[in-house]
């Protein structure tokens, strides 16, 4: 096994294209065809993690948050960034962090914390824009199944919880090739008239390079005629935080308590209470200020988040509970979702779950 075949199978998770700009996910240090002896999951990329790889033998650390976040400008081991990015190198270690990838994907972050909670019909709080891209090409009678079926092996015709979508029109396609063509229909210097199918199908963003070169791949054609464009719909997989619903609605009091017992937090942070039963919820792991205002326009009840400022509490407005948990509770069962995911992946190789609290914070 190499490094690269953990990313590719990361990448199915949680395709590194649904990042945010601002992040720093992928491989931030080492060598994609550098031979893993073992791999070490962690929320954190702390020295103290990097020694519990070097002790269990674990040469790629694959982490929720970046370690490296901003540019550095020396390495001078004088801050915990730097003694990091010292050890990792200095012992051959590997480490990649997917972060803002893994809360864009429905069964990622705030899909953890909505099952965690028992939520039921959840759905994407905000979906990410311009996530659905589109598919035209023109393609000979003879050979439109062929290329059809290609495009939808290779991931097209997917749209929300429907696959093998496509739209096809028949119609008259015309050519003439120069003397420096090679046309597999017809001849250089004659105008051919051939019959073709228009075909239109939906895809992933993420996967446009992949269906491209399918398509090259599988058309007849010297020269392939296409074009792709970007749909305003809305993927419902794919965008940040989540809502859905309690199977019983409960009390505001014991409604907190519930959240407490789950994300195992010493203290939650909260807007004014009211009386109001929560039944529907929405949640987004770490820092959600920015999603108060979605979560209100998604009428829930209640929204649970991280590191909400003062004045963001007063955006409650007596139409939402606000719960601040902790950066840390909220995301804290990710690692445990990553290991999930890999160990169906890769069964039979040494996954690692790690054992250090990377949580900065503490209560008195």
């Amino acid at each position: 096994m190499i490094v690269n075949d953990f990313i590719e199978a990361i990448e199915e998770l949680c395709p590194s294209y649904y990042a945010e700009d601002f992040d720093n996910t992928g491989l931030l240090i080492g060598e994609k065809d550098m031979t893993v002896s073992g791999v070490l999951i962690t929320l954190d990329t702390l020295e103290s993690v990097i020694n519990e790889a070097i002790a269990k033998n674990c040469n790629l650390v694959i982490s929720f948050h970046p370690i490296i976040f901003s540019g550095l400008k020396r390495l001078n081991n004088k801050t915990y960034v730097e003694r990091v990015v010292q050890k990792a190198i200095k012992h051959d270690i590997a480490i990649y962090a997917m972060h803002t990838a893994l809360d864009n994907v429905s069964n990622g972050v705030n899909g953890m914390m909505s099952e965690k909670l028992g939520l039921r019909n959840t759905s994407v709080l905000i979906p990410k824009p311009k996530t659905i891209k589109k598919l035209t090409t023109y393609v000979p009678l003879a050979d439109v199944e062929k290329v059809r079926n290609a495009l939808f092996e290779a991931g097209g015709g997917r749209i929300g919880n429907y696959d093998l979508c496509s739209f096809n029109a028949e119609g008259t396609g015309t050519f003439n090739g120069n003397e420096n063509s090679n046309p597999r229909i017809g001849e250089p210097g004659v105008t051919q008239f051939e019959k073709e199918v228009q075909i239109n199908m939906t895809f992933s963003a993420h996967l446009e390079s992949r269906l491209l070169t399918t398509l090259f791949k599988s058309h007849p054609y010297e020269e392939v005629a296409f074009e792709v464009d970007t749909l305003e719909n809305k993927d419902q997989h794919r965008g940040i935080g989540m809502v859905g619903e309690l199977e019983t609605a409960l009390g505001i009091t014991e409604a907190l308590s519930f959240v407490k017992s789950v994300f195992k937090t010493k203290t939650i942070r909260h807007s004014e209470l009211n009386d109001r039963p929560i039944k529907r919820i929405a949640v987004l792991g770490g820092s959600g200020a920015f999603a108060i205002d979605n979560a209100k326009a998604a009428k829930a009840d209640l929204f649970i988040t991280a590191d909400l400022k003062y004045h963001d509490f007063y955006k409650a407005e007596n139409q939402i509970i606000l719960a601040d948990i902790g950066h840390y509770e909220s995301e804290q069962y990710t690692k445990d979702l990553i290991h999930a995911f890999l160990t169906k992946k890769f069964p039979n190789f040494a996954l690692v779950l790690s054992n250090i609290n990377t949580n900065p914070i503490q209560y008195y």
